[in-house]
């Protein structure tokens, strides 16, 4: 795709890269066969190849209007169109410039421009716990859309205090302590099953991907920066000792964004370096399970326990299929445990959740939810539904009766009750 970008990007970093991503594409169109709001809308640009040229008409400096945000709006992030796309076309990199640019040329609307500062502030506050508690109390009396956003509250169970030869970082998260916290502790318990041990640096705090999708990117670096902090002195110890093996990260929206830290900050001359190790030192917790495996297969003896849900349907997320392009692994190691796992029709799809897209484009991400729950539930009938991020676990509960779960607490719970006592 040939481009001539504006005066005003030509020569910058960004124009730079958006140009080198723009000559990648050859108009193929692969990539709207696969596009979920292409499959609801029909409208080429609600797709991959239409968006591309809005971005490129935008950089070539064309009048930005509201109608080329809203397109822009619409996409979901899944980048499962990079996953088909045929000549590698970085399309999630040249969206985020794309957004920006049009972000600084269109207002939005004032109740839009007051509901994204609430997220990305609300979300992402020290005062998002107490919150969330307290939402949680008065559950049963919230109105149905808002309480399909608090989920009943469950006791985490204790942490693993045994110090092992073997340590790891765990990113707790925004909003995951909060709306479930079992995921986290289930994490910290499978981990020690195997010998190893999950640390949580107490000043970590949000990955940066709310702030980053909603408007805020110099504050999402910001973020950035102050995890690398954070961390730090558990990659490189003062006193010379071995670092942390890796930062395991269980919400593969995390995820994406944690291994994107040398990306986002390759030009911040204090952080670059580190960045660039934060991001090689990141692993979502199913890139461990080939280790983790053997001492889990033993501590069960070669059966599923009683009790446990067994048979499952499985929701890959987006950020993990395709951001991070990891496949196949959770299911193989459920399996490997006993349990029966089926991948439902249109396990590449997204589920709608997409961050807080469920909340600004609440109608696209209902038609998509119930697009996959009702391949999920024909998938075996299955006892409970297992994913690995939040968003997703959280939007399809709201669309179903049936149980949806982390995987790795299905794992924990295994754990469990074969150590317990007859």
């Amino acid at each position: 795709m040939q481009t001539q970008l504006a005066p005003e990007f030509a020569g910058t970093p960004e124009g730079q890269e958006a140009d080198a991503i723009l000559r990648r594409c050859v108009h193929c169109g692969f990539c709207t066969a696969t596009c979920p709001t292409y499959q609801l809308l029909g409208d080429e640009l609600d797709g991959p190849r239409g968006r591309i040229y809005l971005i490129k008409q935008v950089l070539e400096g064309a009048p930005v209007t509201r109608a080329t945000q809203q397109h822009l709006d619409r996409c979901l992030t899944c980048r499962n169109c990079e996953t088909t796309c045929p000549s590698g076309v970085a399309y999630g990199h040249l969206l985020d410039i794309g957004r920006k640019v049009v972000e600084q040329r269109v207002a939005r609307p004032p109740l839009q421009r007051a509901l994204r500062w609430l997220l990305r502030t609300g979300l992402t506050s020290p005062l998002f716990g107490p919150a969330m508690r307290l939402g949680q109390l008065v559950r049963p009396w919230l109105p149905a859309a808002l309480r399909a956003k608090v989920p009943p509250r469950r006791a985490p169970g204790a942490w693993p205090q045994t110090p092992r030869a073997r340590r790891v970082l765990m990113l707790a998260g925004c909003v995951q302590p909060a709306m479930l916290p079992q995921v986290n502790a289930a994490t910290a318990r499978v981990l020690d099953a195997a010998g190893i041990q999950a640390l949580v640096a107490p000043k970590a705090g949000c990955c940066g991907a709310i702030r980053f999708h909603l408007d805020d990117q110099l504050g999402a670096l910001a973020e950035m920066r102050a995890n690398i902090d954070a961390w730090w002195p558990w990659v490189e110890p003062a006193d010379g000792s071995p670092g942390v093996e890796a930062i395991v990260i269980n919400a593969s929206g995390c995820g994406v964004t944690v291994k994107d830290y040398g990306h986002q900050l390759r030009h911040d001359p204090a952080y670059a370096a580190k960045a660039a190790r934060i991001s090689a030192l990141a692993r979502d917790l199913s890139e461990l399970l080939p280790e983790l495996l053997p001492a889990w297969q033993a501590r069960l003896g070669g059966r599923l326990p009683d009790g446990v849900p067994s048979r499952l349907a499985y929701h890959p997320p987006c950020t993990l299929q395709h951001g991070q392009r990891l496949r196949g692994g959770v299911e193989a190691a459920l399996r490997t445990l006993g349990f029966e796992v089926a991948l439902p029709a249109e396990s590449h799809l997204c589920c709608g959740s997409a961050g807080t897209y469920s909340i600004l484009q609440a109608g696209l991400a209902s038609q998509l939810r119930q697009r996959k729950l009702e391949h999920l539930h024909a998938a075996g009938q299955p006892q409970a539904i297992v994913s690995a991020n939040i968003g997703c676990i959280t939007h399809l509960q709201a669309g179903t009766a049936t149980p949806v779960r982390h995987w790795v607490e299905l794992v924990d719970e295994a754990l469990a009750r074969a150590a317990a006592p007859v």
